[in-house]
């Protein structure tokens, strides 16, 4: 991807993109690297810098050990981890809510194909905590979806981030237990809706549905994400 965006935004460079994309085959997914913007700007070039100054690969080679190791049972299938960059700064198509909500339900066609494709961020600030533990998180989420059908309801929605978000360090803010009384209320009236914007309303709140002119619930901090968090790090809940 650093060989490709080194290259003019051109008409040439997309096609380059599309077929690393597709391989052979059009419309098939030979390398899965949706997240990138085949047109971005140069500053993606700063950020693929970025992560390789923190030796992001080797970071996450070792996370992916790790993962393994710690497996309770064995399994033929081998899945490969790809790296993406969503340029949710300066890509005028990439929507930050929408991509990430894809990037973390939308999975049947890369378990199919045997991906695992934790996605970053051009806004964000890089560190090797950030790095090993985004990496946990679609690992422990591909896991999940390897046993799991694909989710319907938000229960089945909050069941998957619960158990992708068991990680060693806590990389959410953290918020007391009186925070979470508002989305707990919002849950319990709405857990059995398979309704797409309720759903993305409790996981983004009002501002990731108003970006993309969904209806609103009231859902502000903390969201969907943050109360997975909390009951996958301090509490045994029936949900």
């Amino acid at each position: 991807m650093k060989e490709l965006y080194s290259k003019p935004i051109s008409a040439e460079r997309f096609k380059e993109y599309i077929s690393k994309l597709q391989g052979d085959t059009k419309g098939d997914l030979a390398l899965p690297i949706g997240g990138f913007n085949p047109m971005a700007k140069n500053h993606i070039l700063q950020k693929i810098s970025e992560l390789e100054n923190l030796r992001a690969e080797a970071i996450m080679e070792q996370t992916i050990k790790n993962f393994n190791t710690k497996l309770v049972e064995s399994s033929s299938k081998e899945i490969t981890v790809v790296l993406n960059i969503a340029d949710d700064l300066k890509g005028g198509w990439t929507n930050f809510f929408s991509t990430d909500f894809d990037s973390k339900f939308k999975l049947t066609p890369l378990i199919n194909r045997s991906f695992c494709v934790p996605y970053f961020w051009t806004s964000e600030l890089f560190s090797t905590e950030l790095i090993t533990n985004r990496t946990l998180e679609y690992l422990n989420r591909t896991f999940y979806r390897l046993k799991n059908p694909q989710p319907k309801t938000l229960r089945e929605h909050l069941k998957q981030e619960i158990f992708s978000l068991k990680l060693e360090n806590n990389y959410f803010q953290d918020y007391i237990e009186s925070d979470f009384i508002k989305i707990e209320k919002y849950y319990s009236e709405n857990k059995n809706s398979e309704e797409y914007d309720r759903i993305f309303n409790f996981f983004y709140g009002d501002k990731g549905s108003e970006s993309l002119g969904y209806k609103k619930y009231g859902i502000q901090k903390p969201t969907g994400y943050e109360y997975a968090k909390q009951i996958s790090k301090i509490r045994k809940i029936t949900i």
